[in-house]
């Protein structure tokens, strides 16, 4: 049975990459720091199990990091932890800069030691994997897409404390050696999804009958990417990428927002309609649009589809259908959440 260290594995895309790795027979050390996004209720499904171990606690903390991986002694170290959201990212980026950047830099420095420690067959299979975000490339005009040679051009505080954390991976690797994977996804939806973000964040305004709000005019461009299909990716790099190299993620399903609002409206009025029997596209209110607001995204996952066999299995149609039903089955995860740290209220409107 193989073991990993998995860091942030109580957050979104975390969560779900941990319970799938669990259920396919890997042991999980999985290293959290609980902050506003993490959440053990998603985790709920492996208490008891003695392959999943969690850990409340930071990857900047070089000692308990180090403990960790002596004691454990894990395969492979897969590193979701990081602050993720744009609009919190402008209301205090500091925060994003002490766990993207000091943070992994603590988490680098903590594995290329125990790494170094290993021998024969151990040292060559280890793995460092990184997950990072598309929003590192900036943004793309009416064509084109995203490839893995694409200048970093990140427009927010969020993607610069993303780029430069991809930055300290790819110089462990060739400093020190350090057996590297990177992988720069795009937009992910689907279960545990933490509702301040766009769908989930939509999926619990409507149910509440509140509005909408749709930022400027809607028409800012992203690729969606169901969580399952990204986790399955994930699995594909550790498995078989090249030392140091980054693959591209996408789920070939480019959206406006304003599609992906109206479609979820007419999947909730299908599954449960209004009172009123008003369709809940009337509860849409555009409103001033994020400062800043990179216009679109797109991934070009060629690399990843030619080099290693991936592809995405979900087409948005499938997976948005999959992601209302999960919601509307799991309110009282959805209500856990509102009753803790936040409220959906809009954040980000510091600048």
């Amino acid at each position: 049975m193989p073991t990993w260290l998995v860091t942030g594995g109580a957050g979104f895309i975390g969560g779900n990459f941990v319970i799938d790795a669990v259920a396919r027979g890997v042991r999980v050390v999985n290293l959290d720091a609980l902050t506003y996004a993490g959440n053990l209720d998603t985790l709920a499904g492996l208490q008891g199990n003695p392959d999943h171990v969690f850990v409340h606690g930071d990857i900047g903390d070089r000692e308990l990091v180090a403990g960790l991986l002596a004691g454990h002694r894990p395969e492979a170290v897969v590193n979701f932890a990081a602050e993720s959201h744009v609009d919190r990212s402008i209301d205090g980026p500091a925060a994003f800069v002490q766990t993207n950047v000091v943070g992994t830099l603590g988490l680098l420095e903590s594995v290329r030691d125990y790494w170094k420690s290993l021998e024969g067959e151990a040292r060559d299979a280890f793995r460092f994997l990184h997950i990072s975000t598309d929003e590192v490339y900036g943004t793309l005009g009416e064509t084109g897409r995203f490839s893995e040679t694409t200048p970093y051009a990140p427009n927010s505080p969020y993607s610069a404390s993303k780029a430069a954390s991809d930055h300290l991976v790819r110089a462990f690797h060739h400093t020190y050696g350090l057996p590297t994977l990177t992988t720069n996804c795009s937009n992910n939806y689907g279960p545990y999804h933490f509702p301040e973000k766009l769908i989930p964040l939509v999926i619990a305004r409507a149910l509440a009958g509140e509005p909408l709000p749709v930022y400027g005019d809607g028409r800012q461009v992203r690729d969606w990417l169901f969580v399952a299909d990204h986790c399955e990716a994930i699995r594909t790099v550790l498995a078989k990428g090249r030392v140091g190299e980054t693959y591209n993620v996408g789920g070939n399903a480019e959206k406006q927002n304003i599609e992906v609002v109206k479609t979820i409206c007419a999947l909730l009025d299908a599954r449960r309609p209004r009172e009123d029997g008003q369709p809940r596209e009337s509860q849409i209110t555009h409103v001033a649009d994020r400062p800043g607001h990179d216009r679109r995204y797109a991934i070009d996952a060629s690399k990843l589809r030619d080099e290693l066999g991936w592809e995405p299995r979900y087409t948005f149609e499938h997976g948005i259908a999959e992601t209302v039903d999960w919601y509307l089955a799991n309110q009282d995860w959805v209500q856990r959440v509102l009753d803790g740290s936040y409220r959906l209220e809009r954040i980000g409107v510091a600048a």
